[in-house]
């Protein structure tokens, strides 16, 4: 969408897949190039993203090094112990502050959660681009499909790659745009 961030969600349901560190290098790239770049860590417990952001900061600080800092924003879990509650207040802060950088940024790059929860899903569905880092293991192509180890055939589509048809076709329905998925193969 014109003067509308390109947004870009790194989403895999599988935890350690190299999720946060594909959404630092590809802010880096882009900061690099002269974008200007937003970021959100949407993974409440872990903050794997937001902690090699504030790294990089006190890097920069310590070394004085100018090192390019993106705009992040960290949404916070839910306190309540109601699930329909923190949906509510995460989709609150998400939507709140997604309204307050989509237009004076270049790229929004969200980096997701490695399970199925509510914000992963609306950031799925929202991704102009979705990318999926996934390591050489038969575990991690897992998420995708389900292959047979004799012939590797595909015998079925996972769990996951069912969830990002459902998001995609979501995306298609509210704004008519087609959401590009590309799955990266992040360690040899």
């Amino acid at each position: 969408t014109p003067g509308r961030a390109h947004v870009l969600a790194i989403g895999n349901e599988k935890g350690g897949s190299g999720k946060s560190t594909t959404a630092l290098h590809i802010v880096v790239a882009l900061l690099k190039a002269g974008q200007r770049v937003a970021t959100f860590d949407l993974d409440s417990r872990q903050k794997s993203f937001t902690h090699y952001i504030e790294n990089r900061q006190a890097w920069a600080r310590r070394t004085g090094l100018d090192l390019e800092i993106p705009h992040h924003i960290h949404i916070s879990l839910g306190a309540s112990m109601q699930i329909a509650d923190n949906e509510v207040s995460e989709f609150t802060q998400f939507s709140n502050a997604i309204a307050a950088v989509e237009r004076s940024f270049d790229f929004i790059v969200i980096d997701t959660p490695g399970n199925d929860n509510y914000l992963m899903r609306l950031a799925h569905s929202m991704a102009d681009t979705l990318i999926t880092p996934i390591n050489d293991s038969f575990v991690d192509f897992d998420v995708l499909g389900t292959i047979d180890p004799s012939n590797y055939a595909c015998t079925g589509v996972s769990h996951y790659a069912t969830m990002v048809r459902a998001a995609r076709r979501q995306r298609r329905r509210i704004d008519g745009a087609m959401t590009d998925w590309i799955v990266v193969r992040n360690r040899l």
